[in-house]
């Protein structure tokens, strides 16, 4: 895969000598892997006018970023489902695919940053949030019957041990480095492991959809873990039938919370080998 850029491109809580929000554009690199080091990940910022809120605009600002990038990008992913024509023509122009993604982890938290220590410093700043973003609610299919797994298990891993992913034998993956998040080494990150005779199989497919996170859905009678994928696709991944597994997935739950929300999802052939047939480091972002 090429190198891969998060964009965001929307108004900040700064009002400019008009009294209008001043807009501003922001590029990073996204981390592909968890080994990649944070600060060897290009990033990009430039305030834009709010008379100047247009796709040729984003696109000269996006030719400047690319003229200061160690390489460009093949493909760029943005969350604001409302920008998607006008970061579209921009991108179209420039001949770079692009895409409304819920994996934007480097950016969410890098615009975060910017909100607590960048914003309150500017003439004009106007504390107040942003509209949020909506996506829309589907309703959770059930997997293809080919790929449910025989059995599956809620683990959990240190966050230190992710320094070594690497170096695990994994033939379909996806991750970013947990550095962006500052968690302590010691921080409990958890996970779900899918037991599957066609893991291989199982794994490419999952490996085809662009995963967003694991959740547990209480808005049923019987609850059941839902994987979360593209912009608002939901697949049951187990049905939580007895007390026992409602435990188990609230505790999942709260090791979410208390690690920002990142968790896991592998798949493995059975409980005793040593390699996954796939693993994908997530995260449950707020995104506004």
């Amino acid at each position: 895969m090429g190198i891969v850029w998060e964009l965001d491109f929307y108004s900040r809580p700064i009002l400019d000598e008009s009294g209008k929000k001043l807009w501003e554009v922001l590029v990073c690199e996204s981390p592909l892997e968890a080994g990649q080091k944070p600060e060897t990940l290009f990033r990009y910022a430039q305030y834009c006018p709010s008379t100047q809120v247009n796709s040729l605009w984003l696109q000269e600002a996006l030719q400047n970023a690319i003229a200061q990038a160690p390489q460009p990008p093949a493909e760029i992913r943005f969350f604001r489902r409302q920008m998607t024509n006008m970061i579209n023509k921009a991108c179209e122009d420039l001949g770079i695919a692009c895409e409304v993604s819920r994996r934007t982890f480097a950016l969410n938290h890098w615009l975060q940053e910017r909100e607590q220590l960048v914003y309150p410093d500017q003439p004009g700043f106007q504390p107040g949030a942003n509209p949020s973003v909506s996506y829309e609610t589907t309703t959770p299919q059930p997997l293809p019957d080919a790929l449910i797994g025989q059995q599956w298990a809620f683990v959990t891993l240190e966050a230190s041990a992710f320094a070594e992913m690497a170096e695990w034998e994994i033939a379909f993956t996806r991750a970013f480095p947990l550095e962006i998040l500052k968690l302590a080494p010691d921080t409990k990150i958890p996970g779900l492991i899918i037991f599957s005779h066609r893991a291989l199989a199982l794994a490419g497919w999952m490996s085809g959809l662009e995963l967003a996170f694991l959740k547990m859905d209480t808005s049923v009678t019987k609850p059941r873990l839902l994987l979360e994928t593209g912009l608002s696709d939901r697949w049951i991944l187990a049905n939580l039938t007895t007390p026992q597994l409602q435990a188990e997935a609230q505790g999942f739950e709260q090791a979410k919370q208390a690690a920002q929300q990142v968790h896991f999802v592998a798949v493995q052939s059975d409980p005793e080998a040593e390699s996954f047939a796939g693993f994908w480091l997530l995260q449950e972002l707020n995104l506004a």
